[in-house]
């Protein structure tokens, strides 16, 4: 496996084609195919990504054999944390140590800028990926519900890693 930083319009456009299918298989049952929809045009689309490149997100992917087989994305914030945007793997590649990959050089990227903690959200009825951020030492520390526009909100679980 390789890992790349995101910085091209092909990597771009990588990423945002490894969301729709990604993001279509796993998320639709959790809360429907129309929130899906906009969440992917709203947050994944490239348009999107290349906005949060800008913003100073930084973007990761994940290549074996030449294919892309997951991606992940992070924002330092000036409170000494990193914010943990999005992680995930294509679902033929779980359980390969393809999440663990991402997440060592998410740990490494953080220790790198002095950042001692890890954050992230995560649907509080996505119990499989609640179940493995536990297993990597992740805790709930809290839960928090966002409208994000047109009738859709994000009810997540505020999660923590400490420290890096």
């Amino acid at each position: 496996m390789k890992l790349t930083t995101v910085s091209t319009p092909d990597d771009i456009a990588a990423v945002a084609r490894l969301a729709r299918e990604i993001w279509t298989e796993h998320y639709v049952p959790i809360v429907g195919a129309a929130q899906i929809d906009y969440m992917l045009e709203r947050f994944q689309s490239e348009a999107a990504i290349a906005l949060q490149l800008a913003e100073g997100f930084a973007y990761f992917l994940l290549v074996r054999d030449g294919a892309p087989i997951g991606y992940a994305a992070v924002q330092p914030q000036p409170d000494g944390f990193l914010f943990l945007s999005k992680i995930y793997t294509l679902k033929s590649v779980r359980g390969t140590g393809a999440g663990k990959a991402l997440l060592a050089h998410i740990q490494a990227f953080a220790a790198e800028r002095g950042l001692d903690r890890i954050f992230l959200t995560v649907n509080r009825h996505n119990h499989a990926a609640i179940a493995w951020y536990q297993r990597q030492g992740f805790v709930i520390t809290g839960t928090k519900c966002q409208d994000i526009g047109q009738g859709f909100v994000m009810d997540d679980h505020l999660m923590c890693l400490s420290p890096v």
